[in-house]
């Protein structure tokens, strides 16, 4: 009789165990998707603006400048049932940056937009990482899509960007879908 329970008991003590390693396993997955999801690499996502528009009487969207930060703000503009979105961002220098929100390289995947990490830009779709300050200042690979000075009117109170220029860009994001 006294083999049987011995036996038992090395039975429940194994199931126990067994239980124990999974639910630490278990643990260690979530803490490790929980902390995947609010960082990445190190680095801190910065959360984003999406902010409402302005436009004028002519349909040309006008930012804010006391809106830009250093964190970037992304404005959303529709054109013929097409989203387009433009980014703004203060850079480093205190200069304000303005782009399109989609890769130059990466638009067609419809992935090719960016999300702010840090300082950095991050393309959704190849991982590409790029200073925010670089923004505006870069033409050509995978970068956002500079809106550059001759492509819109800056004063000490709005950035505004015409209805027709915002227009052409409406075929780099036919397929984004951000």
């Amino acid at each position: 009789m006294k083999n049987k329970n011995i036996k038992n008991n090395g039975k429940s003590m194994k199931m126990v165990m067994a239980t124990s390693i999974a639910l630490l396993v278990a643990a260690g997955f979530m803490f490790t998707a929980l902390h995947k999801s609010n960082s990445i690499a190190g680095t801190v996502q910065v959360e984003e603006t999406k902010t409402e528009i302005q436009s004028s009487k002519d349909g040309d969207l006008i930012i804010p400048v006391a809106d830009v930060t250093e964190n970037a703000s992304f404005y959303g503009y529709e054109i013929d049932g097409t989203t387009i979105e433009v980014l703004a961002i203060k850079a480093e220098d205190g200069s304000i940056r303005t782009a399109f929100n989609t890769c130059q390289v990466c638009y067609d995947s419809g992935r090719g937009y960016y999300k702010q990490e840090g300082d950095d830009l991050v393309c959704q779709n190849c991982g590409n990482r790029f200073s925010a300050s670089d923004v505006e200042v870069s033409k050509g690979g995978c970068n956002p899509v500079p809106i550059f000075s001759e492509n819109k009117t800056v004063d000490n109170t709005n950035i505004t960007i015409s209805k027709d220029f915002l227009a052409q860009a409406k075929v780099i994001f036919d397929n984004w879908k951000a």
